[in-house]
């Protein structure tokens, strides 16, 4: 038996893993998503969202990539998973998020390709659009001028590309390394952690969409995750799994305040 069949639920209802089915919009994602739509419509060339580890930047860079609609918008999310990259890898995977099938070897040609692809789009009145998750990771000055280089090919009144870039805190002086780069961020938003009544609307909408149909978490309990999460989605989903997992190993098919103690301490998030 699982813990799910223990609690009597469809499926793990915290995993980290991002799944748009258990998307929860409080009010700050809405309005993070309204300026980043209004970037991408207007075609305002640079966009940043910044958050703290877990506060749910890959779970709403994956939410504005599917409203881009495919008819509207050649879009595509690049994932940075390490910072040691080149400019010339940066490039050749932009060209291919653009659509660029065959993309060149050699860097005019391959520049050249971009720009005819972004007039291509421009001319059938689609609009380019390349969302970068962990984009803190773009340590090196010569990327931020390549990203630079980008927001120069535009046509009167608009970009031909509008990049908007999800990273740590840590982003703002990454940008910084290219002063003008900075100048041009057109819309900036930051993501903080859930206060303390969403933090408990965040839990119960999870576990509604898993299946439940019974109180799993009673209040105490709740408000208990909500302080030792300290709001961040990640520890939240974290905290909720483990808790579940350790009422199924102990029976306990109610929970309670004490086995939430135990599973922060053992978890290592006691402060």
């Amino acid at each position: 038996m699982s813990y799910e069949q223990f609690f009597q639920l469809r499926e793990q209802p915290f995993s980290n893993t991002p799944d748009a089915r258990f998307f929860f919009e409080v009010d700050q994602h809405a309005d993070v998503l309204a300026r980043l739509m209004y970037a991408v419509d207007t075609m305002k060339g640079l966009a940043v969202v910044v958050g703290d580890v877990g506060t749910g930047k890959t779970t709403l860079a994956r939410r504005m990539l599917d409203r881009l609609d495919d008819q509207q918008y050649e879009s595509a999310l690049l994932v940075i998973i390490h910072s040691a990259i080149s400019a010339e890898w940066l490039l050749r995977r932009i060209a291919a998020q653009i659509g660029i099938g065959q993309v060149a070897e050699e860097k005019v040609a391959l520049l050249t390709q971009i720009y005819e692809r972004l007039m291509e789009l421009h001319e059938a009145g689609r609009k380019a659009v390349v969302l970068i998750d962990e984009a803190n990771m773009l340590q090196q000055r010569e990327l931020m001028e390549e990203l630079r280089g980008f927001l120069n090919l535009e046509v009167p009144g608009s970009k031909l590309i509008t990049f908007i870039l999800f990273g740590l805190p840590s982003l703002d002086a990454i940008l910084a390394l290219d002063a003008p780069l900075t100048q041009r961020v057109a819309v900036k938003c930051r993501l903080t952690s859930l206060n303390p009544e969403m933090s408990k609307a965040y839990i119960l909408h999870r576990l509604k969409v898993a299946g439940a149909t019974r109180e799993i978490f009673p209040e105490a309990v709740l408000d208990q995750v909500a302080v030792d999460s300290r709001g961040i989605p990640r520890l939240i989903n974290t905290i909720c799994d483990n808790v579940l997992l350790e009422g199924f190993l102990r029976k306990r098919d109610k929970l309670d305040v004490d086995l939430v103690t135990d599973v922060v301490r053992d978890l290592g998030l006691t402060e």
